[in-house]
């Protein structure tokens, strides 16, 4: 079988009629004249959470100094509370690299909080006009903004009618959800960080989303509207849970 972003696969198992369908796995966008773009890089991102830190200093030192890119939050629910968000393209990094740091001291200390770990691939709707800029350097950019001091993140599941609607039914519940969070940002109040996480959560979830901001409250009225769409009221199995944090540590470089 062949590998990369185009596969081939058999689609009739019988012998005399062997078809193939060649399945894309890229991720694809549109020119402002309307030709399909395709580009195959994505962002991960895994947020793992803890209790019992005292002091958050050491363990910023400590992703200085190992290199780590992402961000440390202060968990505002929990005083000695705290959560690691990792970036990277490459997904083994979160079983080699972050894996071995996560083992090691101060963090191996913690108490950690399987409940809130998420994990989740940037991803395109199919019109975005510039991929790199949608799937790597915006939200990369967003976790490391010195200037978004906020983060509320959580995961979610949509119910099955979602599935059930015709394409351009879906299409206007996610403007409607969408145009929030485009309102919001425009306004610099909070900016949404959405990630596939299909198969890749123990929960079978499907998103993780993450709001950040230089301010809690706004943040907190984004998910207050949501709460009205037709998505959320309609059409989700589960939301969910939520870890809502202050950044403590950002790495400076990507």
């Amino acid at each position: 079988m062949a590998t990369g972003p185009f596969v081939k696969i058999r689609v009739d198992d019988r012998p005399d009629e062997q078809e193939l369908e060649t399945v894309d796995v890229t991720e694809h966008g549109q020119t402002a004249e309307g030709a399909t773009t395709s580009l195959d890089r994505r962002l991960y991102m895994q947020l793992h959470a803890f209790g019992g830190a005292g002091e958050t200093e050491p363990l910023a030192t400590a992703l200085a100094t190992a290199g780590i890119v992402g961000a440390l939050y202060e968990d505002v629910n929990d005083p000695t509370g705290v959560a690691l968000l990792m970036l990277s393209e490459a997904p083994e990094a979160f079983v080699s690299t972050t894996r071995g740091f996560l083992k090691s001291s101060p963090f191996a200390d913690l108490q950690q909080k399987p409940e809130l770990t998420m994990l989740g691939r940037t991803y395109a709707l199919g019109h975005e006009q510039d991929l790199e800029e949608t799937l790597v350097e915006r939200p990369r950019r967003r976790v490391l903004d010195p200037s978004l001091e906020w983060a509320i993140w959580y995961p979610l599941r949509r119910a099955g009618s979602f599935e059930q609607l015709s394409r351009s039914e879906q299409n206007t519940v996610l403007m409607e959800h969408g145009g929030i969070g485009t309102s919001f940002g425009r306004a610099g109040l909070g900016y949404d960080i959405r990630l596939a996480c299909h198969g890749l959560d123990r929960l079978d979830n499907d998103f993780v989303v993450g709001l950040l901001g230089p301010e809690l409250h706004p943040l907190s009225i984004i998910v207050q509207r949501m709460r009205k769409t037709k998505q959320t009221s309609l059409h989700l199995e589960r939301l969910g849970p939520f870890f809502v944090g202050r950044v403590a540590w950002q790495s400076t470089t990507a």
